[in-house]
């Protein structure tokens, strides 16, 4: 990924909701288990007036501040002159604030459950629209694609059938199919289950998938409405803090990002409770743990933004560290912490065979999950800027647990947290015989 310039001042944000009634979580001060810890944390960082941690009515500010009310507790330090912990930068990011409609012929589908909006897509409103359906099947080659691309016009909601299989003639990812697609909307069939994303920009169709089982056989007409906001510099806060250890300027450092995909419009709301808050309070355990047990060397711990909208804060950090990263001895970066049932994997593993070798050591003298699966480098999380960095780095999360990615059923009342004690002693020891 090309090194992206960050400016630290706020930019536009979208205006709150009103105050409505959140569903009340029960913190348990006093948990008896790291599993009702850890559990406590994730309603937390999932109730309503988080907003799915993302970038409408302002969710990922309500983490931020809520993370940094946690390491003040914990008694971390902060990185920054004055003490405070946070890292301010800004991206852009396109949103979905207000009120998102679909209706096929009569029937008003749910959004998030029965549909998507393609996130770089732009406002559009339509009522009662005819329908012109295509099979891309049978598109031939990328000529007839051109040509069929001068026939769309936005008279029409165009019905996209069969679209993976001009993406395999093409040799393009969907993704990259639609960003072709002229100004005007789209349908597109999805047998499989729905998975949103962010963009950080916004190209000319507003796509809708759909639910295949949710669209009628003769889809007749749509009406429909989005409205999106890009936010051109939207603020973000990397939250750092530390646990001074025996060797004050030489770092263990724990990481896990905060942020998700927030809401598509006012009712469909991306909790993200397996991703990423179960991470998030895995590291805030171990904060919790360490600052009452300091080690030889000093604990960094971090809490990234905009790591769904591209590993951005660990991109930021790397290039404007608030260490020296030659003083980071080693790195650890926690991902989705559910159900650990089956165990873990370990990204990087290959590379760093004697700290793997120390892992499995401290798994096999305590019982502690099934299995350590050891994976080779992959650029799916924030250690690969620190990889790059030369900082030798793990990112770890648990095999189990990832069923509801990135959709709307990632909820706190169905995340199983199966052995999730027994791996977050895991990462104890394991940060203990580093040191």
């Amino acid at each position: 990924m090309a090194l992206i310039i960050f400016s630290v001042n706020g930019g536009a944000q979208v205006k709150k909701l009103p105050a409505t009634p959140a569903k009340k979580t029960v913190f348990i001060k006093n948990p008896r288990t790291e599993k009702e810890w850890i559990k406590a944390q994730i309603d937390s960082l999932t109730c309503f007036k988080m907003h799915g941690r993302g970038y409408v009515y302002n969710g990922k500010d309500e983490a931020a501040k809520y993370i940094v009310k946690q390491f003040k507790e914990y008694k971390l330090k902060g990185l920054n002159k004055d003490g405070t912990y946070t890292q301010g930068f800004s991206f852009p990011v396109n949103t979905f604030p207000g009120k998102q409609i679909l209706t096929v012929n009569d029937t008003k589908l749910k959004a998030g459950e029965e549909y998507l909006i393609d996130p770089a897509s732009p406002s559009w409103t339509g009522e009662n629209m005819e329908v012109q359906k295509i099979n891309l099947g049978k598109i031939k080659d990328s000529t007839a694609w051109k040509e069929t691309l001068a026939e769309f016009d936005q008279t029409h909601v165009w019905y996209l059938e069969n679209s993976e299989a001009l993406c395999t003639k093409l040799k393009i990812r969907l993704d990259k199919l639609v960003r072709l697609l002229p100004k005007g909307c789209f349908v597109i069939p999805e047998q499989n289950k729905l998975t949103w994303s962010l963009s950080r920009d916004t190209m000319p169709a507003t796509v809708y998938y759909v639910k295949e089982d949710h669209l009628p056989k003769k889809l007749k007409s749509v009406t429909g409405e989005v409205r999106e906001v890009l936010l051109d510099k939207c603020s973000s806060y990397n939250i750092a803090g530390i646990i001074p250890g025996e060797v004050k300027d030489t770092f263990i450092a724990i990481t896990s990002h905060y942020d998700h995909l927030g809401m598509m419009g006012d009712s469909a709301t991306f909790a993200g409770a397996s991703d990423n808050a179960s991470g998030v309070a895995m590291m805030l355990s171990l904060a919790n743990y360490f600052s009452k047990h300091p080690q030889h060397y000093s604990l960094l711990f971090v809490a990234f933004a905009g790591e769904e909208a591209g590993l951005l804060g660990a991109e930021f950090f790397t290039w404007h560290p608030l260490v020296p990263l030659k003083s980071i001895k080693f790195l650890t970066s926690i991902g989705v912490m559910s159900d650990v049932s089956n165990g873990i994997t370990v990204v990087n593993s290959t590379d760093y065979p004697i700290e793997l070798e120390k892992m499995q050591q401290v798994n096999t003298k305590n019982s502690y999950i099934k299995e350590i699966r050891s994976k080779g480098q992959a650029a799916n999380s924030n250690h690969y800027y620190f990889s790059n960095f030369g900082v030798p780095s793990f990112f770890v999360y648990s095999n189990g647990g990832k069923e509801h990615y990135h959709d709307v059923f990632d909820a706190p009342e169905l995340i199983n947290l199966s052995n999730v004690g027994a791996a977050t002693r895991l990462l104890m020891d394991f940060i203990k015989v580093l040191n």
